[in-house]
């Protein structure tokens, strides 16, 4: 008996030792930055973080689960939401009766979020990876001062197409306009996007202040819905384009990559009329509960093995110097995500408040069907049809009228007869 009970607490020491050496080979992280974490006092907290969907390492296909990691290194607890766009995400917060301690805008939509105090200033004592962002990506020029940002990730929108259903390789975003992809072609469910696209074909500026231009784009837009009865997406754009029944999509290149490894007919351009330059940022609101737990998450996304994981997982561009210059990463030299030559392009900027509107305002009648080419023709062939109508009464009083002058005349001649 004696003998057993040795051997199974020998057996016990042993699997042990061999659990601690395998804890040791596998250990994510430094010991420093254990105890950074460990020591910031955040245990028992609660981190409430709005994102982009699909936009973190996830624990799926055998990727690092990010908000797992930083719940283990901190002891806080994290409440992970998304949204689909930077407008539903600027609607939850103006709307009040929420706490976010972090989220997620692109750079026009954190200038506006600045413009109208809904920010922090983010304190770099707390956020010391800062160090790790490439200067590129520092004092942008949505944040100039870097006073209440940090970048995310970097990208450009593409124009994906599947080679089998594609006739011709596209170089133009004239593709999504081709009557030939009727009920084949998805477009962004996001006015933003959905309206420079139509500028860059306008050859307009993405931030005009011109309201015929915005007119003109918006008439454009609602062209391509009677030529092509797009279907307006976001993330919906994975599997339906992974899926291979859609000829194009419009949609953002780390994206692209991602949609490639599930379908590989699947392949991008940058069309030559110009793309969309964009910067994600994480911010902190003025509506967060725990500012300490919101800058520990920021600092901790780009340590350098979570910003690894994510940019493995999500497939953009990161700002990290860690990961850019890794040349083991899968994205290394990847034209994509990391283009040689910059495409022709525009970033974003903040515009006024009656410019929001009008563009709100015209993406509604667009996606109604209120700015319907078809609608015009329809009119123009009811006044055609009402003119031709106006025309033969006209006509037929008029054959009248001259039949009663002559019979009057005549009746006349007969009296002087009598």
């Amino acid at each position: 008996m004696k003998k057993i009970i040795t051997l199974i607490i020998t057996l016990i020491v042993v699997l042990s030792s061999f659990s601690i050496i395998a804890f040791a080979k596998d250990q994510t992280y430094t010991d420093e930055q254990i105890e950074y974490y460990k020591n910031l006092g955040l245990k028992g907290t609660t981190v409430n973080v709005y994102n982009w969907g699909e936009y973190i390492s996830d624990g799926s296909d055998d990727s690092m689960n990010v908000v797992k990691e930083f719940e283990k290194l901190t002891g806080a607890k994290v409440n992970y939401t998304n949204f689909e766009s930077n407008e539903n995400m600027y609607s939850k917060l103006a709307g009040g009766g929420v706490s976010y301690d972090v989220v997620v805008p692109s750079d026009y939509m954190v200038s506006r979020l600045i413009s109208e105090d809904m920010l922090l200033p983010i304190d770099w004592n707390n956020v010391p990876n800062i160090k790790y962002i490439s200067d590129d990506c520092k004092n942008l020029f949505f944040d100039k001062e870097q006073k209440y940002s940090m970048c995310y990730n970097v990208g450009t929108t593409v124009l994906i197409y599947n080679k089998k259903l594609v006739s011709e390789v596209p170089d133009s975003w004239n593709a999504i306009w081709d009557e030939q992809y009727k009920d084949k072609v998805l477009m962004f469910n996001n006015s933003r996007d959905a309206f420079a696209i139509a500028h860059a074909l306008l050859g307009q500026s993405f931030n005009t202040y011109d309201e015929n231009e915005w007119v003109k784009a918006a008439d454009l837009l609602a062209k391509q819905k009677d030529a092509v009865n797009p279907v307006y997406v976001m993330d919906e754009v994975f599997n339906l384009m992974e899926s291979g029944d859609y000829a194009f999509a419009p949609y953002y290149a780390g994206d692209f990559v991602l949609m490639c490894e599930n379908n590989p007919d699947l392949d991008f351009c940058f069309p030559k009329e110009g793309v969309n330059h964009f910067y994600d940022a994480f911010c902190i609101p003025t509506c967060t509960q725990n500012k300490k737990g919101a800058e520990a998450f920021i600092n901790f996304m780009q340590e350098p093995q979570v910003a690894l994981a994510n940019a493995e997982f999500i497939n953009y561009a990161s700002p990290n110097l860690t990961v850019i210059n890794n040349e083991d990463s899968s994205l290394f030299g990847n034209e994509a995500v990391y283009p040689k030559v910059t495409p022709n392009g525009d970033v974003f900027e903040n515009l006024p408040q009656e410019f929001i509107e009008l563009q709100s305002d015209l993406w509604t009648k667009v996606k109604s069907g209120q700015m319907s080419f078809n609608n015009e023709k329809q009119k123009r062939k009811i006044y055609i049809e009402f003119g031709v109508f106006v025309g033969i009464v006209i006509v037929g009083l008029s054959a009248k009228l001259i039949s009663n002058t002559r019979k009057n005349k005549f009746e006349d001649l007969s009296d002087l007869y009598d």
